[in-house]
């Protein structure tokens, strides 16, 4: 419907339309408001709109997301966990949105709704993932959008990093409840992540052929960054690895989901419901830097390509930073 308001000196008209982008133009006299505004309502009726506009109206934000989770995600590293996300956002009220009336507004509401319910961090993958479907629609689709709506919105914050290190006091009750796990592999499966500080994905994905232990190395061709990277393996990691049996392909023939399962039982039995498997990446990096490692080397190890979040990850015990000052200044004085 058109609406005609005295503004200042001028006249303004405004046409409001279900799926069909707002439009308004300021005229001196409210005779030429009224003359424009019908002639906009009846192009409307007519379906005389310019091809973009009428376009804009008729593609909804949750088709550019269909047909990026077919064409885009699945040539990604994380395609399983993106098309989980893909489909949130599709399941949220903004998916039926018209590319007409997508604005930065509307996603601004998306981000504070789905703060009320989950973390930063999964609001800001969710938005990150828009972000590159608009940008991918707007470059390579043709999409009648002027501008990415997802810029011009502030994106949550990243969490502070977390600082749960495995204390000696969490470590003991975790060999105690696993002593009598029914799950074969959850005792190598913690003490590899621990001496590696490879991910439970990458652990669960290598496989004997790449793993040799008289060059204490282990190859993982395939990682979450979509780099490839060889791990020095320590004394204990040989140790682990050489009493595997070698029936299967995989050094660790079970699914994710197995481990999850088995993983939540141990914890809630050793008491230790807030740490995370993750957190054993944590301990195996704070380790390799108490250790003595440098930077490059300790990113070798874990695959981080990224300084900042290497440091991220990284929670040193100043007792530990004592011993090594206290070793430094004995090695001087002798």
């Amino acid at each position: 419907m058109a609406t005609i308001r005295k503004r200042g000196s001028s006249w303004q008209a405004q046409v409001r339309r279900d799926g069909y982008p707002d439009i308004s133009k300021s005229f001196s006299t409210k005779a030429d408001a009224l003359s424009w505004a019908r002639e906009k309502e009846r192009a409307i009726e007519r379906a005389e709109l310019p091809v973009g506009l009428r376009q804009a109206a008729g593609t909804t934000l949750g088709d550019l997301l269909k047909r990026y989770e077919v064409e885009v995600t699945p040539a990604k590293q994380g395609a399983r966990f993106e098309k989980s996300r893909i489909r949130t956002l599709l399941a949220h009220p903004i998916a039926r949105a018209s590319l007409a009336k997508l604005s930065p507004a509307l996603v601004a509401r998306y981000r504070d709704d789905r703060l009320a319910k989950v973390s930063g961090d999964s609001v800001r993958r969710e938005l990150t993932i828009l972000r590159h479907c608009l940008t991918v629609a707007i470059r390579e689709w043709d999409a009648p959008l002027s501008s990415n709506p997802v810029h011009s919105i502030a994106l949550p914050s990243p969490s502070r990093a977390r600082d749960q290190r495995l204390e000696a006091e969490a470590g003991e009750k975790l060999r105690a409840a696993i002593g009598s796990a029914h799950a074969w592999y959850l005792r190598p499966l913690i003490e590899l992540a621990i001496e590696t500080g490879m991910r439970r994905g990458e652990l669960l994905s290598l496989v004997w052929q790449n793993v040799s232990l008289e060059r204490r190395t282990a190859h993982l061709p395939i990682t979450k960054n979509g780099h490839a990277r060889t791990v020095a393996l320590t004394p204990k990691a040989i140790e682990v690895l050489g009493g595997l049996p070698r029936t299967e392909p995989r050094v660790f023939p079970v699914s994710g989901n197995a481990v999850r399962l088995a993983w939540e039982r141990l914890r809630e039995k050793a008491g230790v419901q807030g740490l995370r498997f993750h957190d054993l990446r944590h301990e195996a990096v704070s380790r390799f830097f108490e250790a003595g490692l440098s930077v490059p080397e300790v990113a070798l190890m874990s695959g981080h390509r990224d300084t900042r979040m290497l440091m991220r990850y990284t929670h040193l015990r100043p007792e530990a930073v004592a011993e090594k000052l206290a070793r430094a200044a004995q090695a001087n004085q002798g």
